[in-house]
C-alpha cells in the first residue's frame, strides 16, 4: 500500500484524469481504466512490471449526461502477471496493482472496524486509536414512551456493549439487526473463509470465527432490548439529542431505551433466530446461548404478531422530547417477511411458512434497513430447501441481477452501478454500490456459471476508485481517500487519519446538509456530489449498515481468491 500511495497520481495537474481500481486487481480479473480530460487514443501506454510498454486500446467514449464530461474507458488487456503497472497519459501516470489477494487487507480492516467502534468496553487492541471506556450504559432510563407496568418511566436498566451505530453515539436496533443479517448472510456462504479471517479481536483465538465474535459483542447488547416481561424490543438506546464531537468518555447527556415498536421487534426475531443456528456448533465459547437464542426470537415474534400496528412515530416521544436518528418504518410486511423466514429455517414450524408465504415481495429490491424482504430472500437461497418458495426467490433475485448488468457496455465509468440518478443518495454506496453486488454473488453462486462476478468486481473498481469523483471511499486505502469523515471519534481523537476501514455513504445530490457546512460541496451533479468534510453527514458519514454491507462484498470478493 505505501507503494501506491508513493507513485499516486497528481491529481491536481492539467485536468488529466485516470480513474482506477486504486486497491488491486486479481491476475484474472478484467482490467478497465477510464481516463479524462484528454482523448488518450494512442497517448495511453502501460508498463510491466518487467519493464516492457503495452498500448492499450481505447474501446469507447463516455459522456455524462450530467456534467456532460467526455471520458474514455481503456481496455487494458490480459495482463496476469502480479506486480505494479504503470498506466501513462502524458504527463499523468498512476499504479495498478495486480495480486493473487488484492483485497484481503481492505475486508479484514472492514470486519475490524466493528471492533474500533465498539461501546462500553475500552478499546485496548486498536494502536494509536485506543480510547478508555465510553458510555458504560449500565444506568439507563426506561423513557416515558417505553413505559410498562412492570417497568414504568424512569426505571433504570443495564444495557451495555453493542457498536455505536454511525458517526453518533446512539445504538438502534433496526439498524444494528440489518447489519448482523447482512453479515449472517455472507457467513452462511463462506463458512470456511472466516474460520480462517482473523481480525485481531479480543477473541481472536477462541473455537469460534471473529466475524460471529464481533457479532456477538452486538446480540449481547440487543438481548438487553427485549422487555423481559412481554417480549417486545425497544426502538433504541439514546441520548435525548445528538452529542457534540467529542470522545465517548467526555459524554455526560442521560441515555434512555424508548418505545417498543413491531419493525424492531421483527428485525430482533430474524438476527436472533439465525444467531440460533449459527452459533450452534460454538457452544464451548457460548453456551447456552443458541437455546435462550432461539426462545427470544419466538418471543418477540409473538408480540409483533400481537402488535403489527406499533410503528415508530419519534415525534411523539416526550419528556423529554428526542431529536436523534428515526429510523422509524410504517411498513413491516418486509420485516414479516424476514423474521418469518428466519424462524421457518430454525424450527420447520407451519405458522412460519405460512407467515412467510403471505408477506412475500412480489419482486426482489437492494437490502436497505427500511426494506429487509431481501433479507427474507436470503434465507431461503442460502440453504438447501427445496419448498417452492426458493424457487420463485432465486427467479425473482435473476431477473433483478439481469436487469442491472444489461447496461454496462454503454455505462458511464464500466460498472453495472452508478449510471442513473436514483443510484446516488444518502448511503448509496453501501445500499446501491454493496448490496447491489452482493445480490449478484448470490446469483452467481446460485447459477454456478460465473456470469455475475465479473459485474461485481466492476462494482469493486468503482467503490475503490473508477468513479467520477476519483476516491476510494474507504478510508485508509488508496491514494485518494476520505479524511474528514463525519464520525465523532475520528474527529475528536486528535490523530490525523480516520479509523481506517470505514465506507462513507457517498453521493448525495439531496445535499441535506449544505447549510451546514463551511465549505460547499464541489459538485451538484448527481456522481460528484460529495464532501470530504466532518460537517458533510449527507455524503460522508459512517454507519454500520453501509459497513456491514462493505464487510459483507469484500469479504465475498476476497473468498474468491485461488
Amino acid at each position: 500500500m505505501a507503494l501506491l500511495m508513493a507513485a499516486s497520481l497528481s491529481w491536481a495537474q492539467g485536468g488529466v484524469q485516470i480513474r482506477r481500481n486504486q486497491v488491486g486487481c486479481y491476475p484474472d480479473q478484467e482490467k478497465v481504466v477510464v481516463i479524462e480530460g484528454v482523448n488518450p487514443s494512442g497517448k495511453v501506454k502501460v508498463t510491466t512490471p518487467d519493464g516492457r510498454v503495452v498500448r492499450p486500446k481505447v474501446t469507447r467514449k463516455s459522456v455524462s449526461p450530467w456534467s456532460h464530461k467526455t471520458r474514455y474507458v481503456v481496455d487494458l488487456g490480459s495482463l496476469t502477471a502480479t506486480g505494479d503497472y504503470r498506466v501513462t497519459v502524458g504527463k499523468e501516470s498512476c499504479l495498478l496493482h495486480v495480486a493473487d489477494q488484492p483485497y484481503h487487507d481492505i475486508a479484514t480492516a472492514s470486519l475490524r472496524l466493528f471492533y474500533l467502534i465498539r461501546s462500553g468496553v475500552a478499546i485496548e487492541k486498536g494502536g494509536a486509536y485506543n480510547r478508555p471506556v465510553g458510555h458504560a450504559d449500565t444506568h439507563v432510563l426506561v423513557h416515558p414512551s417505553a413505559a410498562s407496568a412492570l417497568r414504568p418511566a424512569g426505571t433504570v436498566i443495564s444495557s451495555p456493549l453493542g457498536w455505536y451505530d454511525a458517526g453518533d453515539y446512539n445504538k438502534y436496533v433496526v439498524n444494528s439487526a440489518f447489519s448482523i443479517g447482512l453479515m449472517f448472510a455472507a457467513y452462511e456462504q463462506l463458512p470456511d473463509y472466516f474460520a480462517r479471517l482473523n481480525t485481531d479481536i479480543p477473541e481472536s483465538g477462541n473455537q469460534t470465527p471473529d466475524l460471529l465474535d464481533e457479532v456477538m459483542f452486538n446480540l449481547q447488547w440487543l438481548m438487553t432490548m427485549q422487555d423481559p416481561y412481554d417480549g417486545g424490543v425497544y426502538h433504541k438506546l439514546t441520548t435525548p439529542n445528538f452529542e457534540g464531537f467529542i470522545m465517548p468518555a467526555d459524554c455526560r447527556q442521560p441515555r434512555f431505551v424508548v418505545q417498543k415498536s413491531v419493525t424492531a421487534t421483527l428485525d430482533f426475531a430474524a438476527v436472533m433466530a439465525d444467531a440460533a443456528r449459527l452459533f450452534e456448533p460454538f457452544g464451548k465459547d457460548y453456551p447456552g446461548f443458541p437455546a435462550q437464542a432461539a426462545a427470544m426470537a419466538e418471543r418477540a415474534y409473538q408480540w409483533a404478531t400481537e402488535h403489527p400496528d406499533a410503528y415508530y412515530v419519534q415525534e411523539r416521544l416526550k419528556n423529554p422530547a428526542v431529536t436523534t436518528g428515526t429510523y422509524g418504518d410504517g411498513h413491516a410486511a418486509d420485516e414479516f417477511f424476514w423474521a418469518a423466514s428466519a424462524l421457518y429455517k430454525l424450527t420447520g414450524r407451519q405458522q412460519y411458512l405460512d407467515d412467510a408465504i403471505r408477506t412475500q415481495p412480489r419482486h426482489f429490491t437492494t437490502p436497505t434497513w427500511g426494506n429487509v424482504a431481501s433479507l427474507g430472500a436470503f434465507e431461503w437461497l442460502g440453504g438447501d430447501s427445496t419448498h417452492a418458495l426458493r424457487q420463485v426467490m432465486q427467479d425473482q433475485l435473476l431477473s433483478y441481477c439481469d436487469a442491472m448488468v444489461s447496461g454496462v457496455s454503454t455505462s458511464l465509468f464500466h460498472s453495472p452501478y452508478g449510471n442513473k440518478p436514483s443510484d446516488f443518495g444518502w448511503g448509496c454506496l453501501g445500499e446501491h454500490c454493496c448490496c447491489a453486488a452482493m445480490a449478484l454473488l448470490y446469483a452467481d453462486h446460485l447459477t454456478g456459471t460465473a456470469k455475475y462476478r465479473p459485474y461485481a468486481l466492476q462494482n469493486v473498481d468503482y467503490l475503490l476508485g473508477r468513479n467520477a469523483t476519483g476516491y476510494c471511499y474507504v478510508t485508509g486505502f488508496g491514494d485518494k481517500s476520505p479524511m474528514h469523515p463525519h464520525h465523532r471519534i475520528s474527529e475528536a481523537d486528535g490523530i490525523e487519519k480516520p479509523f481506517p476501514g470505514m465506507l462513507v455513504g457517498g453521493p448525495n445530490p439531496g445535499q441535506q446538509d449544505k447549510n451546514d457546512m463551511t465549505t460547499p460541496y464541489p459538485s451538484d451533479y448527481p456522481d460528484e456530489s460529495y464532501a470530504d468534510v466532518m460537517q458533510s453527514y449527507a455524503s460522508n458519514e459512517i454507519a454500520i449498515n453501509w459497513n456491514a454491507s462493505l464487510v459483507a462484498f469484500l469479504c465475498w470478493i476476497d473468498a474468491l481468491r485461488p
